[in-house]
């Protein structure tokens, strides 16, 4: 594989990635889907250290939708299990390494014992710079919208914002990750083309890449191809290729570059 310089290439703020394939990666050596979950645990640890160390700020990884719920029971107890055991070992690697904590979705849904874990965790790493790890747990895009849709309409109940004021920054304000830059780049492994009900709203300008390889097989290489391609994008936001080369050339008069 070519080297890649990444101090002379544009890196994303805040990449979220679609973890897909973890079932068939099982299947293909003959083992239960359940297998594949697990496995696909690693390379959560390999894309974590790889972001952290790059100097992403953000990571958004998508574990569990709210569609899942739909699948067979001892698939779904798995995944919950799983999820309990890899919190509880894994937080205090991630503190250590001061990386920030945060499961974003629907977390009422969860056992008491599994909010309870969340909750330490999140409160242990609260403090922490270097990356902040967004964990999608029970989590859709149109529950995102509509939950802080009910939040708005609740401050217009209450006298304490009117129908008017209401915008799209308002509405921003209320989701998932609000406080967070929007994700620069969405990586979708395993070969399917869709985003499957995934932060609908914050990915209005993101980049989209789609890899093959299934993701327990996504290594640091993989993710160094990611962001080199992303890295080649023009990224325009609704302006023309000229408009944003002339952006380009007002920013380095202003920074004297």
């Amino acid at each position: 594989m070519e080297t890649i310089d990444f101090e002379q290439i544009r890196l994303p703020k805040h990449v979220a990635i679609i973890m897909d394939g973890n079932g068939r990666w099982a299947q293909l050596r003959g083992k239960h889907r359940t297998f594949g979950h697990k496995a696909g645990a690693e390379a959560v640890r390999r894309a974590v250290t790889f972001a952290r160390q790059k100097g992403i700020q953000s990571l958004t990884l998508f574990a569990f939708s709210s569609e899942n719920w739909k699948r067979p029971q001892q698939e779904v107890s798995v995944l919950m299990d799983l999820f309990f055991t890899v919190l509880k070992r894994e937080v205090k690697k991630l503190h250590k390494h001061n990386v920030r904590l945060r499961i974003i979705g629907d977390k009422q849904a969860f056992s008491d014992k599994l909010q309870q874990r969340i909750a330490e965790a999140e409160a242990l790493t609260a403090a922490n710079t270097a990356l902040t790890l967004n964990i999608a747990a029970n989590y859709g895009g149109r529950w995102d919208i509509a939950h802080a849709a009910k939040q708005l309409a609740e401050a217009v109940q209450a006298g304490k914002l009117s129908v008017e004021d209401i915008s799209e920054d308002k509405l921003a304000d209320k989701l998932c990750l609000a406080e967070q830059p929007a994700p620069d780049l969405l990586i979708r492994t395993g070969g399917e083309h869709r985003v499957s009900n995934f932060l609908l709203w914050q990915l209005a300008y993101a980049e989209f890449y789609f890899a093959d390889v299934l993701w327990p097989d996504f290594d640091e290489h993989a993710f160094a191809r990611a962001i080199a391609d992303f890295s080649c994008r023009e990224r325009r936001f609704g302006l023309t290729s000229a408009q944003v080369q002339q952006a380009i050339l007002d920013t380095d008069v202003t920074t004297g570059e």
